[in-house]
């Protein structure tokens, strides 16, 4: 008789199973970021840059729109993480790297999981510093981001040329293998970003001209069908006088912010203006 009602219960069990398997996946799918309800992103990277003193003061003096429609993204440090989260207030916090490894013996690594137990929603990866000072290459970036996906974090994946690829008219055959190799197949617009950064501009006071840098941003999203619908930002040596023309331009969707970022007052005039 017993086993009579285990088989009849049966159903119920699978039913429920089926249910909260369902609850679980929308719950995640409302977690996920809506790519599509901004205009425009504005992602701060402080790379290795800033301290609580810091911190506390810089949010003092942030000065932030009410606008729903821009994205605000600070990135601090890895051990800052938290603390940047707690004085979140109309923008969202985003990490600047994380390991292709979900765990194991990889001491000084920060996992996915990590992330997302502190509720963060984007991560930078593939960036040049990132690819020269610890020979990250396009495979690197491709693990990483597929860990962000699946994750239901947003990757913000860096590509852009060196001053010597550019000088001889490598530019499009860098950006379209870093792409190819980097994005992986898991990618689409809703959940990848693409950030357009030039080597020889990051930190150097070098920006490209307009015409450039709208060019350009018009290749990735056109030398392939795959990316005509991603959102594109624009690094390298953004500032207060010339985010609002970078930003404006038909291709470019926001910016990635180095240096200028580090200082409240203009970046509070780089996402305001």
């Amino acid at each position: 008789m017993a086993n009579i009602r285990e088989i009849f219960d049966f159903p119920k069990v699978l039913n429920i199973n089926i249910v909260a398997s369902i609850i679980i996946v929308s719950i995640r799918e409302i977690i996920m970021i809506n790519l599509d309800s901004f205009s425009s992103f504005f992602v701060a990277n402080w790379k290795l840059n800033g301290d609580f003193n810091f911190i506390d003061q810089y949010f003092d003096g942030l000065k932030l729109l009410d606008d729903k429609s821009r994205c605000i993204v600070i990135c601090p440090t890895s051990i800052h993480l938290d603390k940047v989260s707690q004085k979140k207030n109309n923008y969202y916090v985003g990490a600047q790297n994380v390991s292709q490894y979900s765990e194991g013996a990889f001491t000084g690594e920060v996992s996915c999981k990590s992330l997302t137990e502190l509720k963060i929603d984007f991560c930078i990866v593939g960036h040049s510093e990132r690819r020269l000072i610890y020979y990250e290459n396009n495979a690197d970036v491709y693990s990483k981001s597929i860990q962000l996906i699946n994750n239901y974090i947003v990757p913000i994946i860096c590509v852009g040329e060196t001053l010597e690829e550019k000088e001889n008219g490598q530019t499009n055959e860098v950006l379209t293998k870093q792409l190819n190799e980097g994005v992986p197949n898991s990618s689409n617009a809703n959940n990848t970003i693409i950030a357009y950064e030039p080597v020889w501009a990051i930190g150097t006071g070098l920006t490209p001209s307009i015409e450039e840098i709208n060019t350009t941003h018009e290749f990735i999203k056109k030398h392939n069908t795959r990316f005509n619908d991603y959102k594109v930002l624009y690094g390298g040596s953004v500032k207060a006088n010339n985010a609002n023309d970078i930003v404006s331009l038909t291709c470019v969707d926001g910016a990635l912010v180095g240096g200028a970022s580090l200082k409240y007052e203009e970046f509070s005039k780089i996402i305001i203006d």
